[in-house]
């Protein structure tokens, strides 16, 4: 019977996603896989028609979601399930992605002796992670500036694993031609995630308007998050504006190989897909995420010429329109912005960790002092 890898990633897609890129890698490398994800529609949808994986789901509730007594039951209640599952079947590894699903597996990944591994996407690590860092074999990040915040025996910078549709070599044309789009004209993409954005909504909206003025050939993909969805519509109909508006698309892939230039949040695997597929973006962090996560990823990023930065007050107040016309009129910054996130993405990211992963089923877990090493 093949080794089992438990890979704890549910809650968001930010989490989920990168955690089935991994799982893929193992499945493919002869390892039986494990997911563990949380009763959320993002993961029904997520994993809508998959089969390589077990999957087991989890309900808790997140830290800062609820009251601390429905957490704890909550973990509580996750934590013996994990557990039941452990015994019957123990993993050789837990890997956790991050989130409130992450808690559990790790516990009681630890007291069936499993090895222990965390990642995350982000340059400020989530709370679970951080506090359960010292647990952990290695952690893998996405920015090396995570590694300050964590404390574990080894830190490896393996960059935020996709998955394997999001690449470089989609034909922009036929992209745009699939999604319903003319294949010659340039599009701008608006997006804030499987939930939407309604900051990024509104301020996409009051500029549209004075854009597509100066802009007549632009065309719009814009995924409003269901929520908004007939609000935005109705306002691309009252401006006189077409677009494709959809609340959500699964085709994320088509969708930034599609685009001239990317609206959208800061977080970590939002930027790695981004980043893979080399697109120019405008990045308006969600200003209410844990410990300003999403606003150091966007500075951080736009120091190194790989995006534009700007507060969402900001471009709720009409700051917006300069940055986008000024990147959609320049193909030179836009090309060299494009080069700058494509060289931050780490390509194998997904093999990496499943490299060290089973490099150490193999060696076993080396304990390590208390602080951690970048690799």
């Amino acid at each position: 019977m093949s080794p089992r890898v438990v890979i704890a990633c549910g809650g968001t897609g930010g989490h989920l996603f990168p955690g089935v890129a991994v799982g893929g890698e193992l499945h493919s490398r002869g390892m039986a896989v494990t997911l563990v994800v949380s009763e959320k529609e993002v993961d029904r949808v997520g994993l809508a028609g998959e089969t390589r994986f077990e999957v087991l789901r989890l309900p808790a509730a997140g830290f800062g979601q609820a009251s601390s007594w429905r957490v704890a039951r909550g973990l509580f209640g996750a934590f013996l399930q994990c557990q039941r599952s452990f015994s019957t079947r123990p993993p050789a590894a837990v890997l956790a992605m991050g989130g409130f699903t992450a808690a559990a597996p790790l516990l009681a990944g630890r007291l069936s002796g499993a090895a222990l591994f965390l990642h995350d996407s982000n340059a400020v690590p989530g709370r679970v992670n951080r506090l359960l860092s010292r647990g952990v074999q290695e952690a893998f990040v996405a920015f090396d500036e995570a590694v300050l915040r964590l404390r574990c025996p080894r830190a490896t910078r393996s960059g935020t694993p996709v998955r394997p549709q999001f690449h470089p070599g989609i034909v922009p044309e036929a992209a745009r031609a699939e999604l319903g789009l003319d294949p010659h004209r340039p599009v701008l993409l608006i997006t804030g995630g499987s939930q939407g954005a309604r900051g990024i909504n509104e301020a996409v909206v009051a500029i549209l308007p004075p854009l597509v003025q100066a802009i007549p050939e632009l065309q719009f993909l814009h995924l409003t998050g269901q929520p908004d969805f007939e609000r935005v519509r109705a306002s691309y109909g009252a401006a006189g504006v077409a677009g494709v508006i959809r609340p959500f698309l699964h085709e994320m892939d088509q969708a930034l190989a599609a685009a001239t230039l990317c609206i959208g949040r800061a977080g970590g695997s939002s930027l790695a897909e981004c980043a893979a597929m080399g697109v120019a973006s405008i990045l308006i962090p969600y200003p209410a995420a844990a410990d300003n996560h999403q606003s150091v990823n966007a500075r951080i990023l736009a120091d190194r010429g790989a995006a534009v930065w700007l507060p969402q007050s900001e471009a709720g107040s009409g700051k917006l329109l300069d940055p986008v016309l000024r990147l959609l009129r320049d193909a030179t910054a836009r090309e060299t912005m494009a080069r700058n996130v494509a060289s931050w993405h780490v390509a194998d990211a997904a093999q990496r960790i499943a490299t060290r992963i089973l490099g150490s089923l193999k060696t076993g877990v080396q304990k390590g002092p208390e602080t951690c090493v970048v690799s």
